[in-house]
């Protein structure tokens, strides 16, 4: 529960700081007095969005902190724990600032987070209904939540969700494989026409450079014939003066005298191995001589198999055998999942069968449990509204099928109502007042606020559109709620509620020469008195006002 809130720099207020107690609290003030504000004020405790425009003119910084009492939200334990946040198990603080240059910061026990688990901690800590909350009751999933927490069904959920969950995917899978195969069977002519050519041109990862060389070669094959033989004549001519003779001469003549002349001896030596390697280098030359041929055919051939091979390319936008040898195997599984789609689509409606007929099989499960809790509601919300001065109410939980299973199970599920006698049920939304909406919401409120543990449930005006004995009847439920070790604050205009609180503060504006301000006291008894008797006689304060003011108190203490 909200144990104080301290306020600064906040639209009207300029600091503010005050504390709550558990059980029913009561707000009061004037129109306009600021409660809006303060309600504001909490909102960006819980996430809400925040605007720099609600800085108080002048100031650079907001600041808003509350204390939280957290000793029996043991549901919190894993958030802090996910959330790597400190916890003492008692008290929880949470505060945001605001910069007049858009800046928002947000913390949890001193440490900086973010507005998601600002929301999530929220969610867990208070429930504030203001009036346009009512609209939610025209909500079918608002009406369907209502109903599941009743009927504590969240296994039945999570279940039905994960069944739900797989049957989609299943059907994307199958929707998927019939559109490929849809479209590959128009293409499949194509395809194999495609295919076909690949295969018969029997290409290999290496044959393009192969035939390039090949190609080059053999369109010089004169020229390059006619280089070798020069090169080679240079070597060995046909007259006795050919450079190997000479050098045989030469290296003779060397040996002859290694004898008597040392030096010649290394000489001789460096002379013979040139002669071996020319005369090596003249039989190679020789044998490549002898190996290039001008082979017309063949380069017809070849050159063939380069423009088939180019040709290729062009039409598959590539430029290399490999991405070619690619395609081909692309389109031999492409149509090999062709030839099976039919045998796979099978399989696919057999799976997708099975798990719609499990899906179906939650979906009912699910729909009992919520049928037992419309039962329940429908008792339990008649009775109620009987109390808040509703005789001839009817109310009923209205429970249909859908016609597809859809993410939340197959049920519509509305909120039928008729507060006269002869008058069948319609639509809540569509036949209920005002002051009937806020009654329903009140008597739901007072119905889930068990199931759902809330420690801090703030009612802004649910009072709307009710006076007299049904706004006695009205504050009577809401300090039921609270009397289940549960704090409830109630903003209100309405005496008979604000004398049944067991705490009463106030909201008022404090105007002087510079500006205005927002304050919120506790009333101690003798300001509740005044504060009563103000809301029953107006601004004048009489006699006869108070004396009904202490009535009040007295009869609801």
């Amino acid at each position: 529960m909200i144990k104080s809130i301290s306020i600064e720099h906040y639209a009207l207020i300029d600091q503010l700081s005050i504390e709550f107690h558990n059980g029913f609290s009561v707000i009061t003030g004037e129109t306009g007095a600021g409660k809006s504000i303060i309600l504001g004020a909490i909102g960006l405790l819980l996430g809400q969005r925040a605007d720099s425009k609600s800085i108080k003119t002048g100031e650079q910084r907001c600041t808003i902190e509350a204390t939280f009492d957290v000793t029996d939200c043991n549901s919190l334990n894993q958030f802090f724990a996910d959330n790597d946040l400190d916890n003492d198990g008692h008290e929880c603080i949470i505060r945001r600032e605001l910069t007049a240059t858009g800046k928002s910061r947000a913390f949890i026990n001193d440490t900086p987070v973010a507005l998601a688990q600002l929301k999530e901690i929220g969610d867990q800590l208070i429930d504030i209904h203001s009036q346009h909350k009512n609209l939610l009751l025209g909500h079918e999933d608002f009406q369907q939540g209502i109903v599941d927490t009743i009927a504590g069904n969240t296994d039945e959920r999570n279940i039905y969700r994960q069944l739900f969950d797989d049957y989609k995917q299943v059907c994307r899978q199958l929707d998927t494989l019939i559109a490929s195969a849809n479209k590959n069977r128009d293409d499949e002519d194509y395809m194999r026409f495609q295919l076909q050519q690949l295969t018969e041109a029997s290409l290999s990862a290496d044959e393009q450079d192969e035939l390039e060389a090949e190609a080059e070669m053999l369109s010089h094959a004169e020229d390059i014939k006619e280089a070798l033989f020069t090169a080679r004549s240079s070597i060995t001519a046909d007259d006795e003066a050919d450079t190997l003779s000479a050098l045989k001469q030469g290296i003779n003549a060397l040996n002859n005298i290694s004898s008597v002349f040392t030096p010649a001896t290394e000489l001789y030596e460096r002379l013979n191995s040139s002669y071996i390697e020319l005369k090596d280098i003249a039989e190679e030359l020789a044998s490549q001589t002898d190996s290039i041929e001008c082979d017309p055919s063949r380069l017809q051939y070849v050159n063939d198999r380069l423009n088939l091979i180019y040709t290729l390319q062009q039409k598959h936008h590539v430029s290399t055998i490999a991405e070619l040898l690619t395609i081909q195997d692309e389109l031999a599984t492409r149509l090999d999942a062709i030839d099976n789609f039919d045998e796979r689509i099978e399989e696919l409606s057999r799976e997708q069968a099975a798990k719609r007929t499990k899906l179906l099989e939650q979906a009912a499960a699910l729909t009992h449990t919520r049928t037992l809790a419309a039962q329940d509601i429908k008792a339990r919300i008649t009775d109620t509204l009987v109390l808040l001065g509703m005789p001839n109410v009817q109310f009923e939980v209205s429970i249909t099928p859908k016609a597809e299973p859809e993410a939340d199970g197959m049920d519509h599920i509305a909120f039928m109502f008729s507060a006269n006698k002869n008058v069948p049920v319609q639509n809540l939304t569509q036949i209920a007042s005002g002051g009937e909406i806020a009654r329903v919401m009140l008597a739901l409120k007072a119905l889930i606020a068990d199931a759902e543990k809330l420690p801090t449930i703030i009612f802004d005006e649910i009072d709307t559109g009710v006076s007299g004995n049904i706004a006695e009847k009205m504050a009577n439920i809401m300090a039921d709620i609270a009397n289940a070790d549960r704090q409830v604050i109630s903003i209100t205009h309405l005496p008979q509620i604000a004398a049944m609180g067991k705490h009463h503060y106030k909201v008022f504006k404090d105007d002087n020469m510079f500006f205005t301000t927002t304050h919120i006291s506790e009333l101690n008894k003798q300001q509740r008195i005044e504060e009563i008797a103000h809301m029953l006689s107006g601004s004048t304060l009489t006699q006869a006002a108070i004396d009904n003011a202490k009535e009040l108190l007295r009869i609801k203490q």
